[in-house]
């Protein structure tokens, strides 16, 4: 028994009635029945090895039936399976399903309609991914399917449920297509489709519960078009209209979603604390929902973590401590322990050793420059502790970078006031005012001391003013100044 058949018979038991006489004239129907559901499971017995002589074993029973019954609507819903999935016949399943449409008015509950239009939308829009399960339907691979035959499911789907008013459905619907939009990068068409979802949920009842959700749902894909498409400033503009959202329970997926957006949007943004933080989410709710997308989320977060410069392992935290030893994550924790212990070239050499779990993801790819630059920086400052003068080429063969770039990073540490120093273009290196630091900080340390003072001279000078007379003189001349009251 499959789960089509599971599904019915669960929907079958819901929908039980008891205690009800019948007439013995019934007899007959039950007889129908059971020849009608032999042919059914006969039929399914073919799928696998005689996939053409199933189809015609179920078009039998749909001719069969005077009337638009369950039988029917469960063997067209095998066959748009068996066209789509393992013969991979779209434009056929497209046709079958439009006849199973229109079972949905009676011939089903409304319940059982809507679980097999969801499961047969789902294949649809994976392009035949679902069915490749070991010894199930669809191993022959994935289905190729031209645009249009796949807007045309959503259209006849939409069509069928505008007549019967199923308005949830529909909804779900158009999300489901604007995520296959999504995927294929069909922009246009999914800005369309995002346009109409909108209008529809503005037309909604304000006290339905479900709006915030289903906007957040909007949004969701609406803020993954931005940030594919690179517009920044729309990408924004949505990010901001999440946080508004009050009255939503979304699914931890679609927050990881947004969240993660805003975790790039953010590094865009060179600001590496909100990115740090956005990631954090994004992680914790795509591990909520199971999602496998936490990992890469997880390598994002490493990696701004070590922008900002923390000191603190991201991997020290409960919820990321049990990914710390994934094989995925691995290279990821071994970065961190190098810019940790500001080990440059370790962090070169792992970042060449892991190509494909670091730098083959673009995103990783865009700031590992920034990242190296950071590292660099930290390594540059503890190497010239020490010295007071030091040639540009030494710090280049110790960076393995240019002598250029070497420059590039102490100019900006001198302007930073990180770096006490001047660059001598001419003789190239690095000359370090080690005195005038130590002179700064020493006329620093006396106009400290000398404001505390004046603080004292005038507290005391307070309180004698206020005891008045001799006694203001005797404290005066007690405590060795030389004016006299």
């Amino acid at each position: 028994m499959d789960e089509d058949d599971m599904d019915y018979l669960e929907q079958a038991a819901s929908d039980e009635d008891y205690g009800f006489e019948y007439s013995d004239d019934e007899g007959d129907n039950d007889d129908r029945s059971e020849d009608v559901e032999n042919m059914y499971y006969k039929a399914k017995g073919l799928k696998e090895d005689e996939p053409e002589e199933a189809l015609k074993a179920f078009r039998a029973i749909v001719t069969s039936q005077p009337e638009k019954n369950e039988w029917g609507f469960k063997a067209l819903k095998q066959s748009t399976k068996l066209l789509f999935l393992v013969l991979q016949r779209p434009a056929d399943a497209l046709a079958t399903y439009t006849e199973l449409l229109s079972y949905t008015k009676s011939a089903v509950t409304r319940n059982y309609s809507e679980k097999s239009i969801n499961s047969i939308l789902d294949y649809v829009g994976e392009g035949g991914k679902t069915g490749k399960k070991k010894g199930g339907v669809g191993g022959k691979g994935s289905v190729k399917v031209d645009v249009e035959v796949l807007e045309k499911f959503y259209e006849v789907t939409r069509e069928a449920l505008a007549e019967s008013k199923n308005d949830r459905l529909s909804t779900k619907t158009n999300l489901k297509l604007a995520k296959l939009w999504l995927d294929k990068k069909e922009y246009m068409r999914l800005n369309k489709l995002i346009r109409d979802l909108h209008e529809a949920i503005s037309a909604g009842d304000d006290s339905d519960q479900s709006k915030g959700t289903v906007l957040l749902e909007v949004y969701a894909l609406e803020i993954q078009m931005y940030n594919e498409t690179k517009n920044f400033k729309k990408l924004k503009e949505i990010y901001n209209a999440c946080l508004q959202v009050r009255s939503a329970i979304p699914h931890p997926r679609i927050m990881g979603v947004i969240r993660e957006c805003g975790g790039k949007m953010w590094m865009g943004e060179k600001k590496w604390n909100n990115a740090s933080e956005d990631f954090f989410e994004s992680f914790k709710n795509y591990d909520e929902a199971g999602s496998p997308q936490r990992i890469q989320v997880l390598k994002y977060l490493v990696l701004a973590h070590m922008l900002v410069g923390n000191e603190i392992n991201p991997f020290d935290s409960q919820e990321t401590k049990p990914y710390k030893n994934d094989p995925e994550i691995t290279a990821m924790t071994d970065l961190v322990d190098a810019y940790h212990r500001r080990e440059v070239h370790t962090a070169e050499k792992i970042l060449r050793d892991h190509k494909a779990t670091i730098m083959d993801d673009p995103f990783i790819r865009q700031y590992i420059g920034d990242l190296l630059r950071t590292l660099r920086t930290q390594y540059l400052l503890d190497l010239i502790k020490p010295y007071t003068r030091l040639e540009l080429s030494f710090l280049s063969r110790q960076l393995n970078i240019e002598k250029d770039e070497v420059e590039e990073i102490l100019v900006g540490l001198i302007l930073e006031g990180k770096v006490e120093g001047r660059i001598d273009q001419v003789g190239a290196r690095l000359e370090l005012d080690r005195h005038s630091a130590l002179e700064k900080r020493r006329y620093a340390a006396l106009d400290k001391w000398t404001t505390a003072l004046e603080g004292v001279h005038g507290a005391i000078a307070s309180k004698s003013g206020g005891s008045g007379g001799a006694a203001s003189e005797r404290m005066i001349m007690g405590g060795g100044f030389e004016i006299m009251v």
